[in-house]
């Protein structure tokens, strides 16, 4: 199958238009360093055309005056042509963003397919308006609701790491509560969003509820700050989380920000090391470590230290790395050029600052074309180093140790981030005490339990971001609170 996008224009109001300009944005394969498409670059006037058409759509079509069960009918028509198209959208993710077949298939297409279900299902029955309890005073009787409306016009802004995914968990709960959207992916990965613009017209989507454009920093920031934008949803590094925030403040527009992380994984004596030990290793380089929650600093307890460091090591040395066409590979490719040179950078700062190289930290041997950087894993790390810090967005994990519990929430806490955590212990009842002193958003205790929750809420403390995604407080997010009171008589 071609992985060559069919349409080299923007989706606006429903229709295919030609960008503006003549610059193009080239989509390059990470595992080849080919040229596997093209798409337009869109310009400031073609941002403001994409967000004139969802205002109107907003402000005078039927979306938001949809009955719920309407528009969940809508939407699940949607998610069924995301589904019928399975195969060609697997071949993307693999070729834009180098993701490992089987985790392309899994985690960034099941999974976000689930979630998107959930999100059309849900549409129908979510609780739009709630009962106030009655209140007595001396006035009389007084009852009223909680109505739940749209917000308006959302711009959904996604990074290159899980393309497909974050499009997903983005648009159809915003399209649920009755918004409309303009889609910015990124200039690395524009091919899959550019499909939901076929599928939206295969699910027959009224004209201008979603509208994809493509483009870099400048169409990004001209969406942000653009006066008829009422919402920015992001998802991203906090560095960029930080401008958008500040951009979007200029309009007091409400903001969404799944920002980065630097997730603790912790482990006590008396756990079973071999589990912990392969589902660490994996945990890091999911998709060459380019994941925001991924837990890629590993705490161990100074009796179990050595052990962990050395199954680990282990582990990692036997991860294939390559083609992730190939269903045995396991890790596929770094995204581009650049974030390659920036986990080279990483490792030589970690080496500089004492820690020590436990396995990889350099590109695999074998592998001349394409962005590859091996499994690597620093032991004797101290909390305040640069590499356990930072996030590098690389298959790159840290071992630090302590001394108890106490030592161990002490410094997992001690980071800007807290989007996730992880907690392996011998004790069921004292990991939950423990997972609640942590501030991470999302904890996981001994491996965690039947993987993604479409119920649970996801996001960050700290730096790590604004907002909840999922479940009904996912939903939340999109809509707007009205509170309506009416007299029932007097006494």
């Amino acid at each position: 199958m071609s992985t060559e996008l069919s349409r080299d224009q923007l989706y606006i109001d429903g229709q295919w238009v030609d960008g503006s300009g003549d610059d193009e944005v080239v989509v390059v394969n990470p595992a080849t360093e080919e040229t596997i498409g093209r798409v337009p670059q869109a310009s400031v006037a073609d941002i403001d055309r994409a967000v004139d058409a969802a205002r109107r759509a907003a402000d005078d079509g039927p979306w938001s005056r949809m009955a719920p069960r309407d528009r969940s009918q809508a939407l699940m028509r949607f998610t069924q042509e995301v589904a019928n198209r399975r195969a060609e959208l697997v071949d993307l993710i693999i070729a834009e963003a180098g993701c490992a077949r089987p985790f392309a298939q899994a985690l960034q297409f099941d999974t976000p397919l689930r979630y998107a279900q959930w999100f059309a299902e849900r549409a129908a029955s979510f609780p739009y308006e709630e009962p106030l309890p009655p209140q007595v005073s001396a006035r009389g009787l007084g009852q009223g609701v909680i109505r739940k409306e749209p917000i308006g016009v959302v711009a959904a802004i996604t990074p290159f790491n899980f393309p497909l995914y974050l499009n997903l968990v983005k648009i159809i709960p915003a399209l649920a509560m009755g918004n409309t959207v303009v889609l910015k992916p990124s200039p690395y990965t524009p091919l899959e969003a550019l499909v939901l613009g076929e599928i939206a017209d295969a699910a027959e989507l009224p004209a201008g509820v979603l509208n994809v454009v493509t483009g870099d920093v400048e169409a990004s920031e001209h969406l942000t700050m653009h006066p008829a934008i009422d919402m920015v949803s992001f998802t991203g590094s906090d560095a960029v989380g930080k401008r958008i925030m500040g951009q979007a403040a200029e309009g007091l527009k409400k903001v969404l920000l799944e920002l980065g992380g630097k997730s603790p994984n912790i482990v006590f004596a008396g756990s079973d090391l071999d589990k912990f030990a392969a589902s660490a290793a994996t945990g890091f380089t999911i998709h060459a470590g380019q994941g925001c929650a991924l837990p890629t600093r590993i705490l161990a307890e100074r009796s179990v230290y050595d052990d962990v460091v050395a199954r680990m090591a282990a582990i990692l040395g036997k991860i294939n790395v390559g083609d992730p066409t190939d269903s045995k590979v396991m890790m596929g490719p770094l995204i581009h050029a650049a974030q390659r040179d920036r986990v080279e950078r990483y490792v030589g700062v970690g080496l500089a600052e004492g820690a020590r190289l436990a396995c990889g930290g350099g590109r695999p041997d074998g592998l001349e074309r394409g962005f590859f950087f091996e499994p690597t894993l620093f032991a004797d790390v101290d909390n305040a180093m640069t590499i356990a810090q930072d996030e590098i967005f690389g298959p790159v994990g840290v071992v630090v140790p302590f001394e108890n519990e106490e030592d161990a929430v002490r410094i997992a806490n001690d980071s800007r981030y807290g989007l996730a955590a992880s907690v392996w212990h011998p004790h069921a009842t004292r990991a939950y005490e423990l997972a609640a002193e942590l501030r991470a958003g999302t904890v996981s205790i001994n491996g965690g339990g039947g993987g993604p929750n479409s119920w649970g809420p996801f996001g960050g403390y700290k730096q790590s971001g604004i907002g909840r995604e999922f479940g009904d407080y996912g939903l939340l997010e999109y809509a707007q609170l009205k509170t309506v009171t009416w007299s029932a008589g007097r006494q």
